[in-house]
């Protein structure tokens, strides 16, 4: 069983794909922090502040710096 729905369908398309691609995968990554999901979603309260999300550093700045690192072939 896939790690999360869809995966399998995302691999087999870009498998397919005539130029190739690589696909950055940041799904299990993200479900994995504290503050992957600060939200309603999380079950820890009705609040839908999402300062830590985009605000602070967090999660988009890890995205930033393994796409950084992919890039450079790290």
């Amino acid at each position: 069983m896939p790690p999360y729905p869809g995966v399998d369908i995302v691999k087999s398309v870009l498998s397919k794909m005539a130029k190739p691609v690589e696909l950055l995968d940041i799904t299990l990554l993200t479900q994995l922090r504290r503050d992957g999901h600060p939200s309603i979603y999380t079950g820890r309260g009705t609040s839908l502040d999402d300062c830590s999300h985009w605000c602070l550093a967090g999660v988009p700045d890890t995205w930033n710096e393994v796409l950084y690192a992919a890039l450079l072939g790290n």
